[in-house]
């Protein structure tokens, strides 16, 4: 009788956790699907409106580049991915935490350079007349008298720098002034910094949630899709020092929070798109209850680098202005504003990955969940607000190292493969210009 009624239990406490599994699984799948779908649809969209000669710019809607096919050329970054699925998780779960964040960035900076150089190489993107590389002649020997007249000379800078803020083209140019001339310096700076959003998200991921957590999440944030635009877009850099501002800041210690606000605030001097972004440091600050003199430190370092630009001349409102009156008339403001508002989001899934749809149905601990929020709802106050409309396999990439971390609520290889094979057909389908 003992042992019926303990089966009896045993079969009542097991049926319940049976219907989780299969509720779970089924949201899994609806999750997937929706992925899919949303890709699906919006290249479906993007051909349909580009047929119409609504999309003169585009010509692999929604995503501003070209079709090709590499084969042989991409082999070295198919076995890395094979083996890094095989190796990356036991080595970051059994070695130190340090050596684990190690670790995560060496496979991180291989993969990202392994899909780069299977094509035109680490630094081509850098070399096209419109990027930010081209306007350092301009800069000449007077940095400070370049950024004072910035926003009056505007309309005469190429395309990238007229869309941005002038912060990173001073930063090129200091690369350049310390004797890191050209291309191939500025790639590594770009490629390494993007990279060690990586380590950065990771260290913010052990103050939120804990470190099994954030050794959960470190492969699926070093073989993301997106090291496919890590290699080579500024964007990146943008990527790193927003990750690095975060992470300062919620390590809590007054001494460095002016560190995390000088990062923090130069995110709108690189890129106006990136003030939605200033909402992830505030939740997670929020989340770890970070001490008042460490805010106060950082809202010191974030009001330095205003105090700089505005000393310097320029005027971020001025700027942002002159930036949209150029925009106004650019072909890219013509894009159909419905079709973006949902394919961007599908450029989004993309970037992120499947492993990313997966981990956003699974329950994930509080923190982490409000970084994701966060930085889901940036992205989708900047795609409603219409002034990213196309391009956005680059400008998400600050956001979407985040919302990735959603990937690492996923359990076993078969999701780490899966971002490995998204990464490289992207690099196989698509000839970006970053």
């Amino acid at each position: 009788m003992v042992g019926r009624s303990g089966d009896r239990q045993g079969t009542a406490g097991e049926a319940p956790a049976g219907r989780h599994a299969a509720v779970h699984s089924r949201r899994v799948r609806v999750a997937l699907a929706v992925w899919a779908a949303l890709i699906a649809s919006s290249f479906a969209g993007g051909a349909i409106l580009r047929a119409r000669g609504a999309l003169p710019i585009d010509r692999l809607a929604p995503l501003h580049a070209d079709l090709r096919l590499l084969t042989v050329t991409l082999l070295p970054a198919a076995a890395f991915g094979a083996v890094a699925v095989l190796a990356l998780p036991p080595l970051v779960a059994r070695t130190r935490f340090g050596w684990a964040l190690l670790v995560s960035y060496g496979f991180a900076l291989a993969w990202a350079v392994l899909l780069a150089v299977s094509a035109d190489g680490l630094a081509a993107p850098l070399t096209h007349p419109a990027d930010y590389l081209a306007v350092l002649p301009s800069v000449g020997d007077d940095p400070l008298g370049w950024l004072a007249s910035f926003t009056e000379r505007l309309p005469g800078y190429p395309t990238h720098v007229r869309g941005h803020p002038p912060l990173a083209v001073l930063l090129l140019w200091a690369l350049a002034a310390a004797g890191l001339r050209g291309p191939t310096w500025a790639a590594l700076l770009v490629v390494t910094a993007g990279c060690s959003a990586t380590v950065a998200i990771a260290v913010t991921v052990r103050r939120l949630a804990g470190e099994t957590v954030a050794r959960r999440s470190l492969p699926y944030l070093a073989l993301t899709p997106a090291a496919v635009w890590i290699a080579t877009s500024m964007d990146a850099l943008f990527a790193g020092v927003g990750a690095w501002g975060v992470a300062l800041l919620v390590l809590g210690r007054a001494w460095i929070g002016f560190g995390a606000g000088v990062l923090l605030g130069a995110l709108p001097y690189l890129s106006y798109g990136l003030m939605p972004y200033l909402l992830i440091p505030v939740v997670a600050g929020v989340v770890v209850r970070v001490p008042r003199a460490t805010v106060l430190a950082a809202l010191a370092g974030a009001a330095s680098v205003t105090v700089a630009f505005a000393a310097g001349g320029f005027l971020w409102p001025a700027g942002a202005l002159a930036t949209y009156a150029e925009w106004a008339p650019d072909p890219g403001a013509a894009r159909p504003y419905l079709y973006f508002l949902v394919a961007d989001l599908g450029v989004l899934a993309m970037v992120t990955g499947p492993a990313t749809a997966a981990g956003l149905v699974r329950l994930a601990p509080d923190g982490v969940r409000a970084v994701v929020a966060a930085a889901g709802v940036a992205v989708l106050a900047l795609d409603v607000s219409g002034v990213t409309r196309g391009e956005v396999e680059r400008i998400w990439l600050p956001y979407a190292v985040w919302i990735g971390l959603a990937a690492g609520m996923s359990s076993g290889r078969r999701w780490l493969a899966a971002q490995v094979v998204t990464g490289l057909l992207l690099q196989a389908l698509v000839l970006s210009p970053w």
